[in-house]
């Protein structure tokens, strides 16, 4: 006789499982496509590189025009999907995942604040003073979870599912923080017109959400309108996928759910014609996300040309701030405050996850990339900075080295098997 598992702790585990798998093999796909950057910037290839990257590329529609240069639609267009995931995964996380219980949310949520507060502070101390290079004080607060989970996926299945758990949980408060970070802190000025056209988009997808529509054209029709009025408003247009995200049904429809019930359909794939769109959405996203939009964005942001940079280069405040902020201020923020929460019972560890485990992954938390790559190119992309450029270096080397010690903790932490 087969044991059946219950339906929602099912279908959380298997979610998990897949999203786990998806992420360690997307984050090895984006270290292939920020080599293949770096050695077209660095190469006979350069010219043609930086030329795409510059190509202008225009969409009319009768007097209304959007004209941008290539490098500009990836991280304004191309990253609104990643950000639409993002939310999608935030909000379905929050509802009914790993951070729906506040036993489970309040280790990871310690950890991300003190991982984002410690690496702002360590990049704002080295750079006080230089009102250009302070623009940069949230680049080394990111953390990249294709890349942190691809390193741990190195490390087989002798990692603990619960690390694995508390990582992700981690990076999506990490994700959250960046985004309100954005919102705050990187918007120009603003054009009341085209909010108010945005927030008439927003009562179209509530009203949608309200209805339980679950057709993806039907919120494709008012998401696209929505992403053009936040890049017209001054705020980030990559704001409008969480936006949007936010009001994609997780409701699904009880009588198909009963008849997957009926049918022994208890393997957590929500994804069919009945299931709730959020879910559908997601699942059917994750691959293009993780093996299309993301690599075209390494691709498009990690080309660093390094010829003619020296050591003192690299001891600039900028790239020095990003690179100590990534790698000892997420090791400080992330067990510090994780430590503090333990000591005041206000959290616990995760089962079978000893300190050893969790410094591996605070290690870990400091592989910034993605995230950090893109708030950098808002911090400094129109500030003409003598340094730019090698912004995205400290990010680079920052990253490199906050895996290779991550691995090395990880790798020694589990070789004693510690207890938890």
């Amino acid at each position: 006789m087969t044991t059946r598992v219950p339906r929602p702790v099912g279908a959380v585990v298997s979610t998990l499982q897949s999203f786990l798998k998806l992420e360690a093999a997307g984050g090895l796909v984006l270290m292939a496509a920020a080599a293949v950057a770096m050695i077209a910037a660095n190469s006979p290839l350069a010219p043609r590189y930086e030329s795409l990257l510059t190509l202008p590329v225009e969409f009319r529609f009768g007097d209304f025009k959007l004209a941008k240069p290539l490098l500009l639609w990836i991280n304004d267009g191309l990253m609104a999907v990643f950000f639409f995931l993002v939310g999608m995964e935030l909000k379905r996380e929050v509802l009914q995942g790993h951070l729906s219980s506040l036993r489970t949310a309040a280790l990871p949520l310690f950890a991300a604040v003190g991982g984002m507060a410690a690496p702002a502070a360590v990049y704002v101390l080295l750079n006080r003073g230089d009102a250009v290079a302070m623009n940069g004080w949230a680049v080394p607060t990111a953390t990249d979870i294709a890349f942190a989970l691809g390193v741990l996926s190195l490390l087989g299945p002798r990692v603990p599912t619960a690390l694995k758990a508390f990582l992700l949980s981690v990076a999506i408060f990490d994700d959250l923080g960046a985004i309100l970070v954005i919102a705050f802190f990187y918007t120009s000025k603003l054009s009341l017109a085209s909010l108010g056209f945005a927030a008439a988009m927003i009562v179209g997808l509530a009203v949608l959400n309200r209805l339980n529509v679950r057709r993806p054209a039907a919120y494709v029709l008012l998401g696209i309108p929505l992403w053009v009025a936040v890049l017209k408003s001054g705020v980030h247009a990559t704001l409008a996928g969480v936006v949007l995200a936010m009001f994609i049904p997780l409701r699904g429809d009880g009588n198909a759910e009963a008849a997957a019930d009926a049918h022994g359909d208890d393997d957590g794939d929500d994804h069919h014609h009945g299931g709730p769109l959020l879910l559908r959405l997601e699942h059917a996203l994750h691959p293009w996300v993780a093996f299309g939009v993301l690599p075209i964005f390494a691709f498009a942001n990690a080309g660093v040309p390094v010829r003619g940079l020296s050591a003192a280069d690299l001891s600039h405040p900028v790239p020095l701030g990003i690179v100590l902020g990534l790698f000892l201020g997420k090791q400080i923020g992330v067990l510090g405050l994780s430590w503090l929460a333990v000591q005041l019972r206000l959290a616990a560890l995760p089962a079978g996850v000893g300190w050893g485990l969790l410094h591996g992954v605070a290690l870990l938390c400091g592989i910034g990339f993605t995230m950090s790559l893109f708030i950098a190119s808002l911090a400094f992309e129109d500030t003409g900075a003598e340094f730019l450029g090698m912004e995205r270096l400290g990010i680079l080397m920052g990253s490199l080295v906050s895996g290779l010690g991550g691995w090395a903790v990880l790798r020694w932490a589990l070789g004693r098997r510690e207890p938890a």
